[in-house]
């Protein structure tokens, strides 16, 4: 499991955002319709990959944050940013995703995407994640459709500087992947999590975050599921490969402290005693492959909203609001 997680996040991407206090900013607003349509894009009808990017530069790389969350059928979320080849970021003006089977047949697409930002108000920002924002704060939010489960490759078309370009893949998704994290309707399993109670209120024994966001410590899940709405999420900021689990957790904190009454808002960390490569048993229990993941449970246990990767403060505060 542990070299799952390096392999998947090695290709997941440097974001963006911030986390502590209880004062300032408010949380995203709900993200613009897309910029472009589907008749924008080349369809897939009748293609391959090879002959859908025919003719076009092969310029950037689409660098996914939910690999392994797709499932068959249209209710999917997938995070992603586009970099260039020497991984500079690109913020195309359009772009869509098509999903295909490895040997680029069966060609499904357009589906177009709209931007989220991982952007979050000043005293939200922990240090690890301060000097991220300069590497941009937007990425990419698509919601491709799977007609069977099995692994599957996707790639961007993207309209940058005036021109279509191939974003090429980086990795296959696992469509349908059976023994995974649990999901939306599932109920969620029971695990203690730890407070500064466990470890003599020193905080950074679990939490690597910096500085650690007490209000994130100091509810045992165990105690609440079934009680009342949860938000419990799996991340390790000062260790995650991707860089982005600092940022999410900032963002948690920030939904937590403006739209989070009523609402326990609970982080564990993912390695015992912070150390990779050593699993904690509660990411064990929950089936996880990658970091970070994030789960929304009403008051009677029921996982209403997961998110793998990355998410925008306004995803997470009206999936809350869905609960409380």
């Amino acid at each position: 499991m542990t070299r799952t997680l390096a392999i998947l996040l090695s290709a997941v991407f440097v974001l963006s955002a911030c986390g502590s206090g209880d004062e300032g900013g408010a949380a995203s607003a709900p993200a613009e319709p897309p910029a472009a349509q589907a008749s924008d894009f080349p369809s897939a009808a009748g293609k391959t990959l090879t002959q859908l990017t025919e003719g076009l530069k092969d310029d950037a790389v689409l660098l996914p944050s939910s690999a392994t969350s797709q499932q068959v059928g249209s209710e999917n979320r997938l995070g992603f940013i586009v970099v260039d080849k020497a991984n500079k970021r690109v913020e195309p003006t359009a772009v869509a995703v098509y999903t295909a089977r490895e040997d680029g047949t069966q060609v499904r697409g357009p589906f177009v995407a709209r931007q989220e930002s991982l952007d979050v108000a000043t005293p939200y920002r922990s240090a690890q994640t301060v000097s991220d924002l300069a590497e941009g704060k937007i990425f990419y939010l698509a919601s491709p459709e799977f007609a069977s489960a099995g692994p599957r490759v996707v790639i961007g078309l993207a309209m940058v500087d005036g021109e279509m370009v191939v974003a090429s893949p980086t990795m296959a998704l696992s469509v349908g992947a059976k023994n995974g994290p649990p999901d939306v309707g599932d109920r969620a399993i029971r695990v203690h999590t730890l407070t500064g109670a466990d470890v003599g209120g020193n905080l950074t024994k679990i939490s690597t975050r910096v500085p650690p966001a007490p209000k994130l410590l100091n509810t045992d899940f165990a105690d609440v599921l079934g009680k009342k709405p949860v938000v419990l999420q799996f991340a390790t900021p000062a260790l995650c490969s991707s860089r982005t689990c600092g940022p999410v957790v900032d963002i948690a904190e920030q939904v937590r402290a403006q739209n989070g009454k009523g609402v326990a808002f609970i982080q564990q960390e993912i390695y015992v005693d912070n150390t990779p490569p050593k699993l904690r048993p509660q990411v064990q229990k929950w089936r996880l492959q990658t970091e970070p993941w994030l789960f929304v449970i009403d008051r009677k246990g029921i996982i209403t909203a997961r998110f793998e990767g990355v998410f925008s403060a306004g995803e997470l505060a009206r999936a809350v609001a869905q609960v409380q």
